[in-house]
Formats: structure tokens, sequence, C-alpha cells
């Protein structure tokens, strides 16, 4: 036969890891200290990214002939007119992108800038 004893001290059984507490203030520190080295990169990337734009070492330079829009003229208009023996759709295609001209309407007394192979 087997007993039963009861006692009457609790006992609490022992805890194998303890857990970490963070205070306010920890939680402080830790955030300075993870925002230091992306202040850091920021800072670098601000005072060392301006200095190849700010350099005149001998670019390129080009220079463009230019068009000046008269009244009832058009892209094709002008794109026959400077190039009569290419494709006209070509011409616009490179005159929109040397320009950086979203629609194909242009206004009175716009200059255009006309692609160098096109230039006589």
């Amino acid at each position: 036969m087997s007993t039963i004893a009861f006692s009457t001290t609790a006992q609490i059984p022992a805890r194998a890891t303890t857990r970490l507490r963070l205070t306010a203030r920890g939680r402080r520190l830790l955030l300075a200290a993870a925002s230091v080295p992306v202040a850091a990169a920021i800072a670098f990337g601000i005072l060392s990214g301006g200095s190849a734009l700010a350099s005149n070492d001998g670019g390129a330079s080009a220079t463009f002939e230019t068009v000046t829009v008269a009244p009832g003229e058009s892209l094709w208009s002008i794109a026959s007119s400077i190039a009569p023996d290419e494709d006209p759709r070509v011409v616009i295609s490179e005159i929109r992108a040397l320009n950086a001209l979203s629609a194909s309407t242009l206004q009175i007394g716009d200059e255009i800038a006309i692609p160098a192979q096109y230039t006589k």
C-alpha cells in the first residue's frame, strides 16, 4: 500500500531562467547607441556626396543649335526641315528626349535644341 503525506509548507519551484528587465533609462541608452551609426552614415553621405557635383574638372561641354518655334510649326514640320532624309518619327523622338518634352505641343517662341547629328 502507498501512503500520502500532507504538508503545510508550500514549495515554490525555482525558475531556471531570469528575465531581463529594461528600464526607461536603459531603453533611452539602447536607442541612443543604435542611432549613432545611422547618424554617422547620414552625415558621411551629406558631407561627401556633393563633391563630385561641385568639381569643374574639364567636363565635356555640349553645344546645340536651337530652333525658335514660329506660328504654325509643329515637331513634325521642324523634324522634316532639319532632317529631310530621315524618318520624322525618329527625329521627333530624339528632339523630345533631348529637350525633355512630355507632349508634342509647342508654344510659339519656344527654343528647341536640335540633336548634333542633324545640325549642318
